[in-house]
Formats: C-alpha cells, sequence, structure tokens
C-alpha cells in the first residue's frame, strides 16, 4: 500500500479517512486535538498517549477519540 493512498477506519462511529501508514498520533494532529487533552483507543483497547506513534492504522480500524472527565 503506498504512503499516499487513503484507508478508511471508523472514527467515533463514523467513517473517515486517513492517508496510509498513518499513525494515531498522526490522526490526532490532524483533527487539531492537543495530544495531552484526549484519551484514545482503537479496536476498543486503550492506548497510552506515548504509545500512539507506534499505532499505526489499518483499514477497518475503530478509533474512539475522548476527552478524559476531570473534577471530583
Amino acid at each position: 500500500m503506498k504512503q499516499d493512498e487513503a484507508i478508511a477506519v471508523s472514527l467515533d462511529g463514523k467513517p473517515h479517512s486517513v492517508r496510509a501508514g498513518s499513525t494515531l498520533s498522526d490522526l490526532v494532529a490532524a483533527l487539531g486535538h492537543a495530544p495531552n487533552k484526549v484519551t484514545s483507543a482503537v479496536n476498543g483497547l486503550f492506548v497510552a498517549r506515548n504509545q500512539r506513534d507506534a499505532c499505526q492504522l489499518q483499514p477497518g480500524d475503530a478509533v474512539l477519540l475522548f476527552q478524559p472527565i476531570e473534577g471530583g
């Protein structure tokens, strides 16, 4: 698969396309989220912020991004 091709993923339950070879970090940045302000999961598994660079997105991946709840 070429780097300039797009692949289809699910982002927060909706279809989304990303460049082939994109990592979870790339997606978070492309969406304009500050990396430390969003929590992420791929295919139902939590992905820690420091592991996003190593998480290469694959066709059909289900990505969830959400802001952690703070306060008490």
